[in-house]
């Protein structure tokens, strides 16, 4: 399972033009779920996601978490995290887990994010969507269960 985290001001969602999503300061997961993937990956990048102090402190160190925060959060599936680039110019998805099982564990992960306490968005599993994204700093990291 991949995670790609961006500390935001602001993000949005849109699909079709109508918004369906939106936070304020918090954090993007962009969550790419693999084939391989099980509740123990998810749990780990949940509790990675929400637990990594990356937000400032009163003296302007990275020293507090998304819980620290009070931050939110909005969660957007993306299957092409589990791209396969090295070969050819064209991406393979086939570590893509399948669109069935990737909708419950996309699921599982955003009610795990809230068992924290966060506040969390989503995007439209499966459509063609739409991000504003306001950075805030700007921090982007990738957060991976590969054992």
């Amino acid at each position: 399972m991949r995670a790609l985290i961006q500390r935001v001001c602001r993000a949005t969602v849109r699909v079709e033009g109508r918004t369906v999503g939106h936070i304020d300061r918090g954090l993007l997961i962009l969550l790419g779920i693999g084939i391989d993937d099980g509740l123990q990956d998810l749990q780990y990048v949940a509790e990675k996601c929400v637990n990594l102090r990356i937000f400032e402190d009163d003296r302007g160190k990275m020293n507090r978490s998304l819980c620290d925060a009070g931050g939110q959060a909005l969660v957007v599936s993306q299957f092409t995290l589990c791209a396969e680039t090295r070969k050819g110019r064209r991406p393979s998805f086939n570590r893509a887990a399948p669109p069935e099982v990737a909708k419950a564990m996309y699921e599982q992960f955003v009610q795990r994010v809230r068992d924290f306490g966060i506040h969390a968005e989503t995007g439209v599993f499966g459509a063609y969507m739409q991000v504003e994204i306001h950075n805030d700093g700007p921090v982007t990291l990738m957060i991976e269960s590969e054992r």
